[in-house]
């Protein structure tokens, strides 16, 4: 499963789409060790996406990164997802779609609904979704709350059902305005996260995107 930090890389799914951005758009990305929701994928991870927005506020997109190598076999991890957002003033709102899919043994499929509501600086985010651990299919609801401002952030995160789990991330992500390079630092500590481990983690990521 994803994130590089989608709100220092945060592109997050369901961040909110705007006319101004409408349009092809690439990424690339390298995380000195890649958590998502506060559970360890990989030492040294390097990733890149492509998507599209439309001017009505649709987005549609796929995101691949290297997975598995020092806690599982190697493989991919491919995320494809879609959705619409929008923003009403100081608000923001958005539903989604996103598929977890991955190559080699490192993991088994995750498909999930996203729904996300945002006011000012804060934003909160639901995912509803289903585990194929064949041959069984698991339920779990993920929420989270973030804070950010000025570049920096904080974000609470949640496993419920038939996953377990909680993790706080603090972080802060800047962009070199000429090369307009993403340069982001977080601290992550779990309890008891959906692998049954507690972590803790300094994470430094890099990122670049483009315009297509």
């Amino acid at each position: 499963m994803k994130t590089i930090h989608k709100a220092g890389l945060a592109a997050t799914l369901l961040a909110a789409s705007s006319v101004a951005n409408a349009g092809w758009s690439a990424n690339l990305g390298f995380a000195s060790d890649y958590y998502f929701r506060g559970i360890f994928q990989k030492s040294a991870s390097a990733s890149g996406g492509i998507d599209y927005e439309s001017s009505n506020g649709f987005y549609v997109g796929t995101w691949v990164a290297d997975v598995g190598g020092d806690i599982a076999g190697d493989g991919l991890e491919v995320d494809v997802y879609g959705g619409w957002g929008g923003s009403t003033g100081d608000f923001s709102y958005g539903v989604g779609f996103t598929g977890y899919y991955y190559t080699g043994e490192f993991d088994d499929t995750y498909q999930e609904v996203n729904l996300s509501f945002g006011y000012s600086w804060l934003t909160i985010d639901a995912a509803i979704g289903e585990y194929d651990a064949s041959p069984d299919t698991l339920d779990y609801q993920f929420y989270s709350a973030t804070i950010a401002h000025n570049g920096f952030w904080a974000q609470y995160g949640t496993f419920q059902d038939d996953f377990e789990g909680d993790y706080v991330q603090f972080g802060y992500d800047v962009t070199l305005t000429e090369a307009e390079i993403d340069f982001g630092v977080s601290l992550l500590l779990t309890d008891d996260n959906a692998v049954g481990e507690n972590e803790e983690a300094l994470i430094l990521t890099i990122g670049k995107s483009f315009d297509l």
